[in-house]
């Protein structure tokens, strides 16, 4: 059994807090773990090899990290030039688990989920094996616990364990899913599959060819780096672009569906957050620096700042540095509304946050002006940024704390805690941490244009261009 975890997605649905750089499978909503994180940590003792990931270029970084960081041995990590929804990143995902000339099981998991009972995840897990050894695609269906109109359905035949699916439908009205939850055999659509790569391949030679054939080409014409696996962007552009149910799923008579009950949550909206989130005795989850008088049924989290509630109920109060949400509960599945029109303003709010990661570390712009900014810079023990130059703006060091390596035009500079160098515009520069703690500075920039693009690279370990 080798898992594919898939991590697309923007994560529109918890902004502020989630972004499309920056998308809710490498946070941490539940404590500890990021989603992505915890997603592996529930089936690597199942697992029968590393996981493949697939990946939106954009998240490279953060998803190999973030792997690391959970101790993932060796994944596979497939980088989509493009969107093309699940079905063809799917697929790209099972050519590249036959590459080796076996025919694996495939466990494909988002990478959003929750679940609260791990034990009886994984035996389903195992009960869902058998059925999908004789060639069915099994899919998991999730026992309602409400007649939620936010999911799609799974109708069932009779039976106990894996029954043969009868029909996907699609997000009910209120009256169709309360006459779906009484009926005991229509349940919630997981989006989570077992089945051998070459079942799943062979149904998409039947029902999607082309979707197959593009898929086929895009990893066989893609370049393989250390860490990743880049997709062909012509290839895959050219694949149709569907979800597996609709590809695959709906069509093909070999679907089958495993009932479970194992406090799954997708965590698709704040609301449902609050509903998995640890609760006090008045109902109210929150996060951070919160703190509420005479409140029921609140969530509230903070990143950095005081947040009070006062007289409140079912409301959600997100505050992030650059943004803050304040919604009742039951309008926060509209929030992709708010994004729409941030987006069509030209705002950045929707696409990154203050803060912003890259493979060496991070910066969080503290302040800004008509022709300065002001960021703070952490690289991590070891990490370098690339070798470059600026044509508009020129830039101050002061380290905070740590040990700095300058490269500046042709000189090396050591820095430490409290000294400070200057880079000149148009000079060549490179940062660099060659010590064992994270490097902490002050970088104030000055000039006529102090964009992101503003950057001309030379070198770059990461293969940026």
């Amino acid at each position: 059994m080798i898992p594919v975890i898939l991590s697309g997605g923007s994560g529109t649905r918890l902004w502020p807090l989630s972004r499309e750089g920056f998308p809710k499978q490498f946070l941490s909503l539940m404590g500890g773990d990021t989603m992505l994180q915890a997603t592996w940590n529930r089936v690597k003792s199942v697992a029968s090899a590393s996981p493949i990931v697939v990946a939106g270029e954009e998240h490279r970084f953060m998803v190999a990290e973030q792997l690391r960081e959970a101790g993932c041995p060796n994944p596979v990590i497939l980088l989509e030039p493009v969107g093309r929804n699940t079905a063809p990143a799917i697929a790209v995902a099972a050519l590249e688990a036959i590459s080796n000339g076996g025919d694996p099981l495939l466990l494909v998991l988002p990478s959003d989920h929750v679940i609260a009972d791990l034990e009886a995840f994984q035996a389903a897990l195992l009960e869902a094996c058998t059925a999908a050894e004789t060639g069915q695609l099994v899919t998991f269906g999730i026992v309602p616990t409400a007649p939620e109109t936010g999911y799609g359905y799974i109708q069932s035949a009779d039976g106990e364990g894996v029954k043969r699916v009868e029909r996907f439908v699609e997000k009910p009205d209120a009256a169709t899913a309360e006459a779906y939850v009484a009926s005991g055999c229509y349940f919630w659509n997981s989006g989570m599959f077992l089945f051998k790569a070459s079942a799943y391949l062979d149904a998409l030679a039947t029902h999607q060819p082309a979707m197959l054939d593009a898929s086929r080409a895009a990893l066989a014409k893609a370049r393989r780096e250390t860490d990743f696996v880049r997709l062909d962007r012509t290839a895959f552009e050219a694949s149709p672009s569907d979800s597996i149910d609709y590809a695959v799923m709906e069509k093909t008579d070999s679907a089958a569906v495993l009932p479970i009950d194992v406090g799954w949550n997708d965590v698709g909206s704040w609301s449902a957050l609050w509903e998995v989130a640890e609760q006090d005795s008045n109902g109210n989850a929150h996060h951070g620096d919160v703190l509420a008088e005479q409140c029921r049924n609140t969530l509230a989290w903070s990143d950095q700042r005081l947040v009070a509630l006062l007289g409140l109920e079912d409301v959600v109060v997100v505050d992030t540095a650059d943004a803050v949400l304040v919604a009742h509960k039951d309008k926060v599945q509209d929030i992709k509304g708010i994004v729409g029109k941030l987006k069509a303003a030209g705002r950045s709010e929707p696409s990154a946050h203050r803060k912003v990661y890259r493979p060496w570390g991070n910066y969080d712009s503290i302040d800004v002006g008509g022709r300065f900014q002001v960021k703070r810079i952490t690289v991590k023990p070891g990490a370098q940024l690339s070798l470059q130059m600026h044509h508009h703006r020129a830039e101050h060091w002061i380290v905070v704390s740590g040990t700095g390596r300058v490269t500046r035009g042709e000189e090396i500079i050591m820095l430490s805690e409290n000294q400070s160098t200057y880079i000149p515009l148009g000079v060549k520069h490179r940062l660099e941490n060659p010590g064992v703690v994270p490097l902490e500075l002050i970088e104030v920039q000055s000039g006529s244009y102090l964009g992101e693009d503003d950057i001309v690279r030379f070198d770059d370990v990461y293969g940026r261009g």
